[in-house]
């Protein structure tokens, strides 16, 4: 089963999912200008998944329509009000995901397949308080 971000097969190549920091933001009270020993809580962090991957197709035409669906796939601006559910291809679903970044490696490697290195984010935002 191939992963998918709202119906859309994006990762065309090896890649990987990987879940980013989980918990609570707690911040030092004298990072916040109080001059009180202790911390204070801000509440959950959000969840992030990093998709790591390479794009592969077997020309250049090919490669460049992989990478524009990958961006046109990037919700701009980030919206919580239209997320995505995010499979990976062991059939895992994350819902109310959004694609907030896409990041290309420096080279597009050109052999029998051209391909380009990525890291992608995605994040459930937290409800508004």
């Amino acid at each position: 089963m191939p992963s998918t971000f709202k119906g859309l097969s994006l990762f065309a190549g090896p890649h990987r999912f990987a879940r980013a920091k989980r918990g609570r933001l707690v911040l030092p009270n004298l990072s916040l200008g109080n001059d009180v020993a202790g911390s204070v809580d801000l509440g959950a962090i959000e969840v992030d998944i990093v998709v790591t991957g390479r794009l592969v197709a077997s020309s250049e035409a090919g490669l460049r329509a992989l990478r524009d669906a990958m961006t046109g796939a990037i919700d701009d601006p980030p919206d919580a009000d239209t997320p995505g559910e995010l499979v990976d291809s062991a059939d895992h679903a994350e819902p109310d995901m959004t694609f907030i970044t896409y990041v290309e490696a420096d080279r597009t490697d050109r052999g029998r397949d051209r391909s380009i290195a990525y890291v992608a984010t995605f994040r459930r935002f937290l409800p508004a308080p």
